[in-house]
């Protein structure tokens, strides 16, 4: 064996070129990204995140203007119909008999039993409603009537005619006519409780007439 037969020979390199364990000339970094894609944790090229700021701003708007134009279309409506209502109750008149139940308990009219003549009317706008009430009851029955709005006869004053011409004219009552014996009050509460003008005819004092205007603001 000869001296170059027992040197060990040199490494011949690839034939493409690279290294043994190596990438190619040009070729992707290992773990590395790839030319050109996507960064982890970046936006998508040609997009872009949503206007957060702008977003919460619109929606706050239309939070509080779609309630807002909610309430305003109701008034509106509610306004029209209360003086739809008005127009109808104004062309009838008084109606003959006792007001419902509701009514008694909204304007607080509480209309004795037995009582004879009884009529009523009803006006409703939208800022003010009012209830037109007439009956002729007995001594009792004025007293106890009365004493439910927690008065008495005594508050009564004497001479004193309390419903207005224009309230007395809206149902044809002839209250403050001379040669007749009235006697009169008024019964003031906080909003919205109502508001009672009550006059007294004592032309048969066994039997009064009382009118009652009561009107409630909403």
């Amino acid at each position: 064996m000869t001296a170059a037969d027992q040197r060990p020979g040199a490494a011949m390199p690839p034939a493409d070129g690279m290294r043994p364990g190596g990438p190619a000339p040009g070729g992707p970094t290992s773990g590395g990204p790839t030319p050109g894609g996507p960064t982890s944790g970046g936006p998508v090229p040609g997009g872009g995140r949503p206007p957060r700021r702008w977003l919460k701003i619109i929606v706050v708007f239309l939070l509080i203007a779609i309630p807002a134009g909610y309430l305003v279309i109701s008034a509106l409506q509610s306004r029209n119909g209360g003086e739809d209502k008005a127009e109808a109750a104004s062309a009838k008149g008084l109606s003959a008999g006792y007001p419902t139940r509701v009514q008694r308990r909204i304007y607080d009219v509480p209309v004795p039993p037995y009582s004879k003549k009884v009529a009523f009317y009803e006006t409703n706008s939208w800022k003010v409603s009012s209830l037109y009430v007439q009956f002729v009851t007995s001594r009792d029955g004025l007293d106890s009537f009365l004493h439910k709005l927690g008065t008495r006869r005594s508050a009564l004053d004497k001479g004193e005619v309390t419903i207005t011409k224009e309230q007395a004219g809206k149902v044809g009552w002839q209250v403050g006519a001379p040669g007749h014996d009235w006697a009169g009050m008024v019964i003031k509460q906080k909003d919205p409780q109502p508001k009672l003008r009550i006059t007294v005819k004592f032309d048969n004092p066994v039997h009064p007439k009382v009118y009652v205007v009561s009107t409630v603001t909403p």
